[in-house]
């Protein structure tokens, strides 16, 4: 394993994560909701015009907030190179499997990982036990299997 100490960010790491758990903490103690982006997402088809508001800023924001941070604040250098070795049916494929998934595990790793476990839920422990344990699983065949 290799750690490139040059991006290695544990203060803005450290900070991020703060964030996320107050908003989370915050979000169920002012709204008695969970913080669970696939809930979030797969409830604007099925709930009142009131409902749906609140959602759809929600996600307009988290689709927003990176742009507003960089128009603000700029990036600190340049932001590292990203690159997706996939092609547009695997990531297609990809993104149809880990809704599927977050459908047969009543939730996804923001509502189990984040909110769950915060919440001491069992459920919530073995949900992101098996996310975690079929991620690795899934690096580790495509990486030195495939």
């Amino acid at each position: 394993m290799h750690i490139d100490w040059q991006h290695f960010t544990p203060w803005s790491s450290l900070a991020g994560g703060v964030m996320l758990g107050l908003a989370a903490a915050l979000f169920v103690l002012l709204n008695g909701r969970i913080l669970g982006i696939s809930g979030i997402l797969g409830g604007l088809r099925l709930r009142a015009c009131g409902e749906r508001a609140w959602r759809v800023s929600f996600l307009l924001g988290l689709l927003a907030a990176p742009w507003l941070w960089s128009a603000a604040y700029g990036w600190e250098g340049s932001p590292p190179a990203m690159a997706i070795d996939a092609d547009w049916p695997m990531l297609i494929a990809a993104g149809l499997l880990v809704g599927l998934g977050t459908r047969y595990g009543a939730g996804c790793t923001s509502g189990h990982g984040v909110c769950g476990l915060s919440r001491l839920s069992p459920r919530s422990l073995v949900a992101t036990m098996a996310f975690m344990g079929a991620g690795f699983a899934t690096v580790y065949v495509l990486r030195h299997i495939v």
